[in-house]
């Protein structure tokens, strides 16, 4: 028996209103309300219900021998529940079934992991509650944002419980191997991993329409023969890609409703392949051997890389300066600047910044705001001087105009002017490394000086001493003979 898993990523970002440097100080409201509610509407629409409706279709049908899994991101449950209720409640229908698995993932499909392992962590949970609270599920697999993955990564996500994690079969990191088994981390071995199948995976998310590839048009029946071609060795072909695949990406006229609709009575009459669950299959098939990823890695262009995100000087300083923010965000403690730090974090706005272009460059700009990287950079860094702002603010004028009386409060601002000094302190170190050592040097020499005086007017004084001494006995001497001379 051999497995197929479809997982399926469902993720909207809480795409940003046109901030301009004017607006810095004065508007505190960063989102784009409408483009938020449309998109959602439209998405919905084309994918999000019809492709819903058609899975729950397929696993009536099939009576439970067709399952898939999905990760939902906590930035679109949450517009979900603003604007698309009906969605959330065709995804519990799904889940009611019992044969669909909702895995867990950063809730602001951040690239938190990369930065700051307690605002993954932290997000990791807030996601971990939220899915439990909305499908009664309490995951076991976890997937990071775009399948980003390091043996770093795996020691966090492994140290808070999760048997096993979704990713990217990257050719530079499994070479001659395939990803059609199951792994396990190198650095943590009871965490195993489920490797995407790029190819076939991509054949249905990125090439389903494309009049000018040699395989078009792509049947089930296709499709199935290429299944078949697989060794029989081979345990689990996990077809990883985008829910909006499905009516968004792939149009409902080129075929992809039917398409899906087809596969599993083909798969079920023609192969020996089952459908499973990531949870299913890691009970099933046993890890053949570890994986070591140094580097990160994600299912993001061609290079299956960072690059898609952090491939320039405008993404890595944006990156920067949202997680400096971080100790101001918790002092602050403020639940809007929490949930405003949240959505500035997704992912996406960092997606927007990409600067690359011919293979890649159609992908990045999709359902993409901005003219241009620039743009997309402009735009979010004046929003994030506001955010920074407005959290200092926050800060100094926390005790209102009134002087501290309680010791709590005195405690509390004695401690944060002690870790203003200290950070002034280390920061005027750094500016002036020079002055600093000079500083230091100079007042060694001052003091190795003082005590080269110190030691030369100790020797003077008992030198001194010394002859005082002489002089008197010397002096008792003579007195005691002409003392002697008189008597006689």
């Amino acid at each position: 028996m051999r497995a197929i898993i479809f997982y399926f990523q469902v993720h909207q970002p809480f795409r940003l209103k046109r901030y301009r440097f004017f607006n810095i100080g004065s508007d505190h409201y960063y989102y784009n309300d409408f483009a938020n509610k449309s998109i959602i509407h439209k998405v919905s629409e084309k994918c999000y219900l019809p492709t819903n409706a058609l899975l729950l279709e397929l696993i009536e049908r099939y009576k439970g021998k067709f399952k898939v899994a999905f990760s939902l991101s906590g930035t679109v449950i949450d517009q979900f529940e603003k604007y698309e209720s009906r969605v959330l409640d065709s995804f519990k229908q799904l889940a009611d079934t019992g044969q669909v698995e909702f895995l867990n993932e950063t809730y602001a499909h951040s690239l938190a992991s990369l930065k700051s392992p307690a605002e993954f962590e932290r997000q990791v949970i807030m996601h971990r509650e939220k899915i439990k609270d909305l499908f009664g599920q309490e995951a076991r697999v976890f997937r990071n944002t775009e399948l980003i993955y390091s043996d770093d990564i795996a020691h966090m996500v492994s140290q808070m419980g999760y048997e096993a994690m979704l990713t990217e079969g990257a050719r530079h990191v499994l070479g001659w191997r395939s990803p059609n088994f199951v792994y396990y981390s190198g650095v943590e071995p009871k965490l195993k991993l489920l490797l995407k199948n790029y190819r076939l995976s991509d054949d249905i998310a990125f090439r389903f329409s494309n009049r000018f590839w040699d395989q078009w048009p792509l049947t089930a029946e296709k499709y199935v023969s290429w299944l078949k071609a697989i060794d029989s060795g081979h345990e689990v072909i996990n077809l990883f890609m985008d829910y909006e695949t499905f009516g968004e990406h792939q149009w409902e006229e080129t075929g992809i409703f039917e398409f899906m609709r087809a596969l599993p009575e083909f798969i079920f009459n023609g192969t020996d392949f089952t459908f499973m669950t990531p949870s299913e299959a890691i009970k099933t098939f046993q890890p053949v051997a570890p994986i070591h990823v140094p580097h990160p890695i994600s299912w993001a262009d061609e290079a299956r890389d960072l690059t898609a995100w952090l491939g320039n000087e405008m993404q890595r300083e944006t990156f920067e300066k949202i997680y400096s923010l971080e100790g101001l965000v918790k002092e602050a403690n403020d639940p809007q600047m929490w949930k405003d730090w949240l959505y500035l974090q997704t992912s996406d706005h960092l997606y927007y910044m990409c600067t690359k272009y011919f293979a890649d460059g159609d992908v990045h700009m999709y359902f993409n705001p901005y003219d241009t990287p620039y743009d997309a950079f402009i735009n979010y860094m004046n929003i994030v001087s506001d955010f920074e702002l407005r959290l200092k603010q926050h800060l100094y004028t926390a005790l209102g105009d009134r002087e501290p009386t309680t010791p709590d409060e005195i405690k509390a601002l004695i401690n944060k002017y002690q870790k203003e000094l200290d950070r002034l302190r280390k920061k005027l170190e750094t500016l002036l490394p020079s002055t600093t050592k000079t500083a230091k040097a100079k007042t060694r020499s001052q003091s190795t000086t003082t005590k080269k005086k110190s030691t030369k007017a100790r020797a003077q004084s008992k030198k001194t001493t010394s002859k005082t001494v002489s002089t008197n006995k010397n002096t008792r001497g003579k007195k005691s003979s002409q003392s002697v001379r008189k008597k006689s």
